[in-house]
């Protein structure tokens, strides 16, 4: 083998691991409000057990509620919270909602135009012209303004405990694994999270 033969493998074989191992950034604006003290004497320590609960309007949209729920069951998870056995018994109920609002393109950007002119052309006579370019349609990609909140109460009295919310505008698609990266943002911290607005990134595997 020689040593630009060999050079070239490693060099492929580097681009391929790279590539397996590209991320993408999730970046969300999360805010988070705890008020542990309405049904405790103490912020509660992991492990603790809950049940979910939805709204009449996130009943009717069963799958999707579903896979909400289970994507905001594996970031509890990972916080010490887990699913009662027996729903009657959790001592905490959660409600996790989320909203997509699609835009046709990202604020800052302009609308397509249909076409555009050239620069003015002077012609060897000194007229003065602007040649039109081809109709052509500009190509803009729709951008994503995304949120998703989840709310604890006591189960007992029915009193919101911890409050917590975040937001990502992008053009990434609503895949899971999105949807997973801005409820683990949204639990950063959890229980006792920093006061006021805050960025949290993640990084989420391509």
């Amino acid at each position: 083998m020689t040593r630009t033969r060999a050079a070239l493998i490693c060099l492929l074989a580097a681009g391929g691991l790279s590539g397996c191992a590209s991320v993408y950034l999730v970046d969300n604006q999360v805010q988070s409000f705890a008020r542990w003290s309405e049904a405790a004497p103490s912020v509660p320590a992991a492990p603790q057990t809950y049940r979910f609960e939805r709204l009449p309007s996130q009943m009717s949209n069963e799958p999707a509620q579903a896979t909400l729920e289970r994507l905001s069951a594996e970031a509890l998870a990972s916080v010490g919270w887990t699913p009662a056995t027996e729903a009657s018994a959790a001592p905490w109920r959660v409600q996790v909602s989320a909203s997509t609002v699609t835009l046709p393109r990202a604020p800052w950007e302009s609308p397509p135009s249909p076409f555009r002119r050239a620069d003015r052309v002077v012609t060897a006579d000194g007229k003065v012209l602007y040649m039109p370019m081809p109709m052509f349609m500009e190509i803009q990609s729709p951008f994503y303004q995304r949120k998703v909140s989840l709310v604890i109460r006591d189960a007992a009295s029915g009193r919101v405990v911890y409050e917590t919310q975040a937001a990502h505008d992008g053009r990434w698609g609503g895949s899971e694994p999105l949807w997973g990266a801005m409820l683990n943002a949204a639990l950063q911290g959890f229980p006792q999270a920093p006061d006021g607005p805050r960025q949290v990134n993640i990084d989420v595997p391509r």
